[in-house]
């Protein structure tokens, strides 16, 4: 059977915005929120672009444009137009005299205006509306609980008996394809979930955030709505309540699904006031990927963002031994999945490297690949000091564990057998072969096997041939 290996692919907001349909765009840039957020993200070009012409009430010729930057940065001034054009910011249109000219986008324009200089209706209500919190959380709990909820994701993906998430979220985490989850048997982690472990919070959540947009709508909820309530989260401020009052029950559901994912912290379902964590402010801020000349500015704040992860905390042992210096039970259990574990004390973990632990682990889809790219990321900075870091001994064996295991492949196929006669056999084997499905043959035994998309066809023509005679 042949591995399908599956890579992550996280977009950055720009690309994910870029696939949306131009209704959708045009109507999430009602809101100043998403105007700033979009703009924010822009390349510093791009931004220099938008802000030439955001006063102006007349569009600019193309050729104009292009006088903008030197000829030596061309392909700079290319890919801001394909940007700026792909997110609709940009509106291309034909002015008197035949020139080719853009415009920015009207809706946009006015959205960015108030979002800049002020004005407009407040992006949410305040939960000063309320009156005090007798349970207010300062942003050090805040933090806490924002770390502990998302915790208990991944803890769950790794197969930790005590991490229990709602039905909702486990089938978000098998549709996402960080989870494969059989009949009768509990959901368990896939290739590219254990990919998914090994990502840094930031880009978890985005990932995360994205698949479960893409299910938004089939879920009966309005993507414009829930995509503008993120972008205003983004520019809440940490530690400071808000009401609730005036959402549609869509966007309450949505927040029902921010708290279990640790972005918001609502004391009780039913209560009228929500704190925007960390990790929410911090989402529409960092997604940009860190090729992007705006990334700079959004590294800072996350590198703020709780962390889920050790760093330099495994020792690699020639004789197989894993030593694992840390209290994380998340930590521990990822390490347990591809091995088997012997002692555990206060602060260390002892754990054994094997053949049925290793080929357990790709069973599961997890590649030999990413196990040593697991150690080798958290190696210990002793281990650090090492050339090559891991052992060769232990790396070259992982994979031929892995080699191992794929030396067969499996096919599905119907079995044919039991034929009265050569003739028979040779019939149905050559229409089998003529038609492009016949797997394999046996033809002393009289016994091939045909594909189950041949199967019928072959059965058919073997109904036809036993009729006529």
């Amino acid at each position: 059977m042949m591995k399908l290996r599956v890579q992550l692919q996280c977009k950055n907001l720009h690309e994910y915005l870029r696939e949306l349909s131009p209704e959708l765009l045009d109507r999430l840039y009602n809101h100043p929120a998403t105007c700033l957020a979009v703009y924010r993200e822009l390349p510093s070009l791009a931004k220099n672009y938008v802000m030439r012409m955001l006063f102006l009430d007349q569009p600019l010729p193309q050729a104009a444009v292009a006088l903008w930057v030197k000829k030596d940065s061309q392909k700079d001034h290319d890919e801001c137009v394909s940007i700026l054009s792909g997110l609709r910011l940009w509106h291309s249109l034909q002015l008197q005299g035949g020139l080719q000219g853009y415009s920015l986008n009207p809706v946009f324009k006015e959205n960015l205006r108030i979002a800049l200089l002020g004005g407009g209706k407040a992006w949410a209500d305040e939960g000063s509306s309320l009156g005090p919190d007798r349970h207010a959380r300062d942003i050090e709990s805040l933090d806490k609980y924002a770390l502990e909820r998302w915790e208990v994701i991944l803890h769950f993906m790794v197969g930790s008996p005590s991490a229990a998430v709602s039905q909702d979220l486990a089938q978000l985490l098998v549709q996402a394809g960080l989870m494969r989850s059989e009949a009768g048997e509990a959901p368990y982690i896939t290739s590219a979930g254990f990919q998914f472990l090994l990502l840094d919070t930031a880009s978890q959540l985005w990932y995360f955030t994205l698949q479960y947009l893409k299910s938004a709508q089939s879920r009966g909820m309005d993507l414009v709505e829930i995509l503008s309530f993120l972008f205003q989260l983004s520019f809440s401020t940490l530690g400071r309540d808000y009401s609730v009052e005036g959402m549609s029950e869509s966007l309450l559901t949505f927040l029902q699904h921010l708290r279990e994912f640790g972005l918001v912290f609502q004391r009780k379902r039913k209560s009228r006031r929500y704190y925007p964590t960390r990790l929410a402010i911090t989402l529409a801020a960092g997604v940009t990927s860190s090729s992007s000349p705006s990334s700079s500015s959004s590294s800072s704040s996350l590198s703020s963002a709780p962390c889920t992860g050790d760093t330099g905390f495994i020792v690699v042992e020639t004789n197989y031994r894993i030593y694992a210096y840390t209290n994380s039970e998340l930590q521990i259990a990822l390490v347990a999945l591809f091995s088997e574990m012997l002692y555990r004390f206060s602060n260390l973990v002892v754990a054994q490297v094997t053949r049925e632990s290793v080929q357990q682990a790709i069973a599961n889809g997890i590649t030999a690949q990413q196990i040593i790219h697991f150690l080798k990321t958290r190696a210990h900075p002793v281990m650090l000091k090492q050339t090559p870091v891991l052992p060769p001994t232990i790396t070259d064996q992982i994979r031929l564990w892995e080699l191992e295991r794929d030396r067969l492949q499996f096919t599905e196929g119907v079995l044919y057998n039991q034929f009265l006669s050569q003739a028979d056999f040779e019939m149905l084997r050559d229409r089998a072969q003529s038609l492009g499905c016949l797997v394999w043959q046996d033809a002393p035994h009289r016994v091939m096997v045909v594909t189950p998309q041949g199967h019928s066809e072959v059965k058919r023509f073997w109904k036809r041939q036993r009729s006529n005679t």
